[in-house]
C-alpha cells in the first residue's frame, strides 16, 4: 500500500537471540545486508504482515518467536532517485515502517531462507546489536539508528550504552508488548 505522500507501508523485523544479537540477512544474489522487512498488504494488520513476512523471508512461525516490542510510529526513508520507478503508479518515493522486536524462542535450525517461492535472502548471521547501522545501505541508516535506539532500553532493561558514533538524538521510545 502506497500512501498519498508516496510512501509504502512496511513492517521491519528485528530478531534477537539469547545473547541479544540480531539476525542480519544478505539480499538474494547481492552483497547487501539488512534486517527482514516487507510491505503491508491492503486490509492486512501490522501483526498479520509481521508474521507473514517472518515466514516468507526467514521461515519462522509465530511459535518460534516471542513478540517483545514495537516502534510507536512510522519511520520513513526516501529512496535515492535512481531507485524510484517513475513508471509505476502510484509512484513509491520511499518506505514508512513500523519495527517489531522479536526474540527467537526456538533453535537456529528453524531459520530457513528458501521456503517461499520469491527468495529474499541467501545468507544470514548473528551480529552485535548496533552493527546493522553500519552494514545497511546508506539511505536506510537513520531509520536503523532511530529504531535500534528506541528498542534497546526494552531489550537491555535500560542497561545499555549507545555507541558514540550514533549521534542522532533519541527520537522516541518503543512500546513494550
Amino acid at each position: 500500500m502506497i500512501d498519498s505522500d508516496g510512501y509504502r507501508a512496511n513492517v521491519g523485523i528485528v530478531i534477537t537471540n539469547d545473547k541479544k544479537q540480531i539476525l542480519l540477512a544478505k539480499r538474494f544474489k547481492q552483497d547487501a545486508w539488512q534486517l527482514p522487512q516487507g510491505g503491508i498488504d491492503k486490509d492486512e494488520t501490522e501483526i498479520d504482515a509481521l508474521y507473514r513476512e517472518l515466514e516468507e523471508e526467514v521461515g519462522l512461525y509465530p511459535a518460534h518467536v516471542k513478540l517483545i516490542a514495537k516502534t510507536p510510529k512510522w519511520l520513513r526513508y526516501d529512496l535515492p532517485l535512481e531507485h524510484i520507478r517513475r513508471s509505476q503508479k502510484p509512484t513509491c518515493i520511499g518506505q514508512k515502517q513500523v519495527w517489531f522486536l522479536l526474540k527467537l524462542e526456538s533453535s537456529d535450525d528453524n531459520i530457513s531462507l528458501n521456503l517461499h517461492h520469491d527468495i529474499e535472502f541467501d545468507d544470514w548471521k548473528w551480529v552485535d546489536y548496533w552493527s546493522p547501522v553500519d552494514e545497511v545501505i546508506n539511505f536506510k541508516r537513520d531509520v536503523y539508528e532511530d529504531m535500534l535506539k528506541a528498542l534497546a532500553p526494552i531489550l537491555f532493561d535500560n542497561e545499555h550504552s549507545i555507541p558514540n558514533e550514533l549521534s542522532r538524538p533519541l527520537q522516541f521510545s518503543a512500546i513494550k508488548l
